[in-house]
């Protein structure tokens, strides 16, 4: 189980899609490589945003709306999540590049296509059961998330791919 305060990434009451991996994470930051330094350029593109680096706190959860992530392989864009301490990501839908980076680097990612009707608004506090796909709040489910599937969730669970595939030497 993940238990998370949410944070939903949207304008005018709306989950925002197509945040592409710029306005995650802008390109002028790409030199820099240490990853605990790349937290505060978090969402530094996206417009309404530029200030969550200092809103945001280990734990959290952000909910995000369709085809999120897409546009360029940046590693950058899924490393600046994990460096804030971003437990999860549940989103309608994922760049594939996106998805698949997160998923190699340990970041839970989810897939829940009916998550703007769930009621869960920012500030929230849910746990998610990753093996099943359940959301809950207050102790109720409120949306159900695609499960992560075997591999992702060893993926996971080992930290990430490197350290997963240690384990299966």
């Amino acid at each position: 189980m993940i238990k998370g305060r949410v944070w939903k990434v949207e304008r005018d009451g709306k989950l925002i899609d197509d945040i592409d991996t710029d306005m995650i994470y802008h390109n002028k930051y790409l030199h820099i490589i240490d990853r605990k330094e790349m937290a505060k350029y978090a969402f530094s593109n996206l417009e309404g945003w530029k200030d969550f680096p200092e809103k945001a706190r280990k734990g959290d959860v952000l909910i995000v709306g369709e085809n999120f992530g897409c546009g360029s392989s940046r590693q950058h864009a899924v490393d600046c999540f994990i460096s804030l301490g971003i437990a999860a990501i549940i989103g309608k839908s994922f760049g594939a590049i996106y998805k698949r980076n997160a998923i190699n680097s340990g970041l839970a990612i989810l897939e829940c296509k009916d998550i703007d009707k769930a009621d869960i608004k920012t500030g929230d506090e849910i746990e998610i059961n990753i093996e099943t796909g359940e959301i809950f709040k207050n102790g109720i489910v409120v949306a159900k998330a695609k499960p992560m599937p075997r591999i992702q969730l060893e993926i996971y669970k080992a930290g990430n791919l490197f350290e997963y595939a240690k384990k299966i030497e």
